[in-house]
């Protein structure tokens, strides 16, 4: 059986097997059958998406340590952060729902950009350790789970609904949350997993080889 090389790839669409042509700069290879996008060449994202998820490492920090918004009635006071605001609702009883905020507002989204942030670090020199390849995998899973837009959208709900009861007001980290959501989003597209995926050392301990198309059914390239 002979051996397809690391440009081959699947149509996730149509499963028609092409190679991805050497793209230029802001490029993008489509398939030639049923033109599902396959690849775009983005120049510069290991800087640019390492530079966006150490911002996003930090104001993931600020959301988890700093305060979401203080309540003020009757003379008395009262702040939280994501994981205080879980860690009461586990004291008060709503187990369910405390795992849930943990799971989706706080784990997830640290699991997406440590795992990001050790990928970027270990592409740098190619061939990459194989383990990249298993974190690759897991934080597309781990960027699924993750929703802190849907926990700020549930907490601005809120905010609605108090102002007439309570003096509300925003506090560090409710900022640093919408941050949070903006820079997720923009080291998600900054991020090339095909790149990243191409520079992991195979299975028998060799480094990835690519090779230029050479005739067959190759992508065609659109998008300069």
């Amino acid at each position: 059986m002979r051996n397809l090389s690391a440009d081959v790839v699947a149509c996730p669409e149509c499963d028609l097997l092409q190679r991805i042509p050497a793209l230029p700069p802001g490029g993008t290879a489509c398939c030639p059958r049923c033109g599902r996008k396959l690849a775009t060449c983005k120049p510069g994202y290991l800087e640019r998406t390492t530079a966006l998820a150490v911002a996003a490492a930090i104001a993931f920090l600020l959301a988890n340590l700093e305060p979401l918004m203080g309540l003020s009635v009757a003379g008395r006071e009262a702040s939280t952060t994501i994981a205080g605001g879980a860690w009461k609702m586990w004291e008060q009883g709503e187990k369910i729902t405390a795992l849930l905020i943990a799971l989706f507002a706080v784990i997830a989204p640290a699991l997406q950009i440590g795992f990001l942030l050790a990928i970027l670090l270990a592409v740098r020199r190619p061939p990459a350790p194989r383990w990249v390849g298993t974190l690759l995998r897991w934080m597309e899973i781990a960027g699924a789970w993750s929703m802190v837009e849907v926990m700020l959208l549930g907490i601005l709900v809120s905010l609605v609904k108090i102002a007439a009861l309570a003096r509300v007001v925003p506090g560090v980290g409710i900022f640093a949350a919408g941050g949070l959501i903006l820079l997720l989003a923009a080291m998600s597209s900054s991020f090339d997993p095909r790149e990243a995926w191409s520079r992991v050392r195979w299975a028998n301990g060799e480094g990835p080889q690519r090779t230029l198309p050479s005739g067959g059914d190759d992508a065609t390239e659109t998008g300069r």
